[in-house]
């Protein structure tokens, strides 16, 4: 555990995508910080079952949260990026029902689970802002259910794509249609509930179509709308604003 970077300095407080800090928010947030934590590729942050005593909010870097059936196989629920508040189910007192495991290098803020509960007593604005991100997560959740329950594969796998261009260029992290995406073709398949060779040939259908290309960890969307129509999704809609925790 290193102390890292201060509250005040936080390079994710200047993307637009993030409320600003009031000067109380601040005052209160870097007492809540107890450090930073560096987890290497593949490395576990949450396991399902525990009941872990930190909570983090991703700093850099991204993830994998998914659920795991007693035979092995895997649902992905998101994908972890900076920003994300990941922990939050422990914390109410009870076990993980998921993890979360790292894709690439992360740093992780942390902070003390024992403390969570003071937020609602001592900072109701801090408090209001942990209900906020609990009430989208919700929101998202219910998107993704219905895109694997009632998408054909080809809107599943654009849908994914519109998404994922959406929350990577709020984060900075888009380069005029091309986003990181350092996953394998198995998550995906796993997040959109497909097999790995339906993922497959789903894929080599958007890329005949000149719509998607995959090289060397970022994916490269040659045309949102189209992708945005396959989906039934507004590719240029604004992501909305969200509060830092």
């Amino acid at each position: 555990m290193q102390d890292g970077v201060d509250c005040k300095d936080c390079p994710l407080r200047r993307l637009e995508i993030f409320h600003a800090f009031s000067p109380s928010d601040l005052a209160f947030m870097r007492e809540f910080k107890i450090g930073e934590l560096r987890v290497d590729p593949g490395g576990p942050i949450l396991v399902e079952g525990s009941r872990n005593p930190q909570l983090f909010t991703v700093l850099a870097g991204m993830g994998l949260r998914y659920k795991t059936l007693p035979d092995g196989r895997r649902q992905i629920i998101n994908f972890v990026m900076p920003g994300d508040f990941i922990g939050l189910q422990a914390a109410m007192g009870g076990a993980m029902g998921h993890s979360v495991d790292a894709t690439t290098p992360m740093t992780l803020c942390v902070f003390r689970r024992s403390e969570f509960l003071d937020v609602f007593r001592d900072n109701p604005s801090r408090a209001y802002d942990v209900t906020w991100r609990v009430a989208t997560e919700e929101h998202f959740l219910g998107d993704a259910l219905a895109s694997v329950g009632q998408r054909s594969a080809i809107e599943r796998v654009a849908w994914a794509m519109v998404r994922l261009h959406q929350r990577t260029a709020a984060l900075g992290l888009a380069d005029d249609g091309s986003i990181p995406f350092p996953y394998r073709q198995q998550d995906l398949a796993d997040t959109l509930g497909l097999s790995l060779v339906h993922t497959n040939k789903t894929l080599a259908k958007l890329r005949e179509r000149n719509l998607v290309s995959w090289v060397e960890g970022r994916l490269h969307l040659h045309d949102l709308d189209t992708l945005g129509r396959i989906a039934v999704v507004d590719p240029n809609e604004e992501p909305l604003r969200r509060p830092l925790i």
